[in-house]
């Protein structure tokens, strides 16, 4: 059985789902079976809620103040789930603030606006924002949705923006700077906080 929660460099993490619209060229999915502490992160079947509830459980939250969703697939691919352990770990420790590592894609994938209810329960948004264009976007994450991607992504942070959350874009330093000076730009624009991620490290 694969890990749902694992550490790396003294965050927590959840691996709620394999699933994901994407196939980035820079995935660190692509690097191995796992990262940090875990054994494996490549799920045999999707976890149930109950499964990932148990994990929970088992570990200690107490001094826990943030933890991560950000695992081996697009954790709002699993949406039900993820809202679901969001509240559950609001309960396990009210003080604890969460994190949901996405592709910006909710919407697309559960086929509805997912922004509000997702920062009802998560206190901080990190959209990967990867490129500056719908053409470069779509090139570098190869993703299932056709040229409607990018422009959903805008759109969910803009949302996410709205709601109040700490939002944030993100890129990985694989692509020239003048696109990661573009993309600042966007990010801006749409009201967000922007963060270079290395490929390198792998966050």
């Amino acid at each position: 059985m694969a890990d749902i929660i694992y550490t790396l460099e003294g965050g927590v993490y959840f691996n709620i789902t394999n699933k994901c619209p994407c196939a980035c060229s820079f995935c660190i999915r692509k690097k191995g079976d796992a990262v940090g502490s875990a054994k494996r992160l490549w799920h045999d079947a999707e976890p149930t809620f109950a499964q990932i509830r148990a994990a929970v459980d088992s570990f200690d939250f107490s001094a826990v103040d943030k933890a991560v969703f950000c695992g081996y697939g697009e954790p709002t691919a699993a949406y039900d789930n993820l809202i679901s352990t969001a509240k559950y770990l609001k309960k396990v420790n009210p003080r604890i603030k969460l994190r949901l590592n996405t592709n910006g894609l909710s919407d697309l994938i559960n086929k509805k606006e997912t922004a509000k209810e997702i920062c009802s329960v998560i206190d901080i948004i990190s959209v990967s924002l990867n490129a500056p264009t719908a053409e470069k976007y779509d090139n570098i994450t190869k993703n299932k949705f056709s040229g409607a991607a990018f422009g959903a992504l805008i759109k969910f942070t803009k949302d996410c923006v709205a709601c109040g959350n700490e939002v944030y874009m993100t890129v990985v330093d694989v692509i020239p700077q003048d696109e990661i000076e573009l993309s600042r730009e966007i990010c801006r624009s749409c009201g967000a906080k922007f963060r270079l991620r290395s490929f390198a490290r792998g966050r």
